[in-house]
């Protein structure tokens, strides 16, 4: 099933105008309800008269995370307080967190794509779908959530976590889709034999996974446990949450929605287009949002692109799987987290040196788990046990505060963690992804 065919299915060449159309409308409503993005345009040289059709896209000015933070809380809003019905965040790097704000014509929108997005994996009308994406703040929840809704799925809300109790509801209630991360699904796989239950033998035919990187390896191992089709989501909160581009059955790349979300590559060092096929950055205009309308967009994802007819008969193009980042934001079960926001809290806490590593890992079947090594000075590492716990305790409490996701601290010695004459080497990521 296709949820849009006349945008989904369109000749490509037949959306040139109505992709012109909309990025001059958006522009120009940008232009006159933003003073930041104004100003912005201004500094680039660019009025919205330039901009004459989407071959002029280039000309527009890059938005980056930093704009963002930097806006925080409302000043990238192009929509005044009083017609924002929603409001979302995420984390930032350091202290302000990135704040989305969605009109009702917004969450309409994300409601359609979503709904595309669901019938992309798979899903029909009048299915059962178990979301055990968050609730809340984290965009997740309530984006699966508006578009299971718009196409007619029955949605049985049940957010992250307790996990015997989703298994409880798989068996009782016989969804056939499941939504969640994909270290998750096969965390639940373990808790289902210690129950003595069969994962094979699961209701759930079709699972939607993401807010996290993830490889075919790892799909193949949920796919084996479950016997269950297993399809990435793509999305990101800045853009709108989830439903900025899914997999299909065919599972080969993730078509992208280019009538709302128009995407570029480029390369990140020159900031110039890359050849097809070519990896390069992935960068996104958003056509027809109203709160927080964003123009050229840098995801900081490294992917490439294919613009040939997929074999379900969607035209709209279609990109790879994350291939990596250019910044050093690393994502741990859903969450964004930073280097620089453990530094940052670091740097408060008496007796700790602005040396330290970040190890991240993910055992089969279990969730990632987030392991920060800390220097402490020579007198406190020689301190009493009880003493040392208590620096660790307050450590990880204070990160977990910032970070939202659950980390283990571990105090070592000076000098203990490798020390660069270049780029101090903040991360070790240990999964396999």
């Amino acid at each position: 099933m296709i949820w849009n065919k006349k945008m989904e299915c369109a000749v490509p060449g037949d959306l040139k105008n109505i992709f012109s159309d909309r990025l001059k409308d958006i522009v120009e409503f940008i232009y006159q309800n933003n003073p930041l993005y104004k100003e912005k345009l201004d500094k680039a040289g660019v009025v919205p008269s330039d901009i004459k059709n989407i071959d002029d896209l280039s000309k527009l000015p890059f938005t980056t995370k930093d704009d963002m933070r930097i806006s925080y809380p409302f000043k990238l809003f192009s929509s005044p307080l009083n017609k924002i019905s929603e409001i979302h965040v995420s984390s930032g790097t350091t202290g302000n967190p990135t704040v989305v704000g969605y009109t009702k014509d917004d969450l309409k929108l994300w409601a359609e794509v979503m709904a595309r997005t669901l019938c992309c994996a798979g899903a029909e009308p009048g299915d059962i779908l178990q979301n055990a994406y968050g609730y809340g703040l984290f965009t997740g929840g309530l984006g699966l959530h508006y578009g299971a809704l718009e196409m007619g799925l029955t949605v049985i809300p049940a957010s992250s976590g307790q996990t015997k109790r989703q298994l409880k509801l798989m068996m009782d209630f016989k969804p056939r889709i499941l939504s969640c991360t994909p270290s998750y699904v096969l965390y639940m796989a373990e808790e289902a034999r210690e129950m003595g239950l069969d994962p094979r033998e699961s209701s759930w035919e079709i699972g939607v996974f993401g807010a996290e990187p993830w490889s075919d390896l790892m799909r193949n191992e949920i796919e084996d446990t479950w016997n269950i089709l297993a399809t990435d989501i793509y999305g990101l909160s800045e853009i709108i949450g989830p439903g900025v581009a899914q997999e299909c059955s065919y599972k080969d790349g993730l078509h992208i929605f280019w009538d709302v979300f128009y995407p570029e590559i480029i390369n990140p060092d020159t900031d110039e287009p890359v050849e097809d096929g070519e990896a390069g950055e992935l960068v996104v205009t958003t056509f027809t949002k109203q709160g927080i309308p964003l123009l050229r967009y840098r995801t900081r994802d490294i992917v490439s692109i294919n613009y040939q007819k997929c074999r379900c008969g969607r035209t709209s193009p279609r990109i790879s799987k994350i291939k990596g980042r250019t910044d050093d934001m690393i994502i741990v079960r859903g969450i964004n987290v930073f280097p620089s926001q453990i530094e940052h809290v670091l740097l408060g806490i008496e007796g700790t040196q602005p040396h330290y590593q970040i190890v991240v890992d993910r055992k089969s079947g279990e969730l990632d788990e987030l392991e920060i090594l800390v220097e402490v000075e020579e007198k406190i590492f020689s301190d009493e046990i009880k003493h040392l716990r208590a620096l660790e305790e307050k450590i990880r409490k204070e990160i977990e505060s910032v970070l939202g996701v659950f980390v283990k601290v571990k105090l070592v010695e000076p000098k203990t963690i490798e020390r660069s004459m270049g780029k101090a080497k903040r991360v070790v990521d240990q999964r396999v992804l």
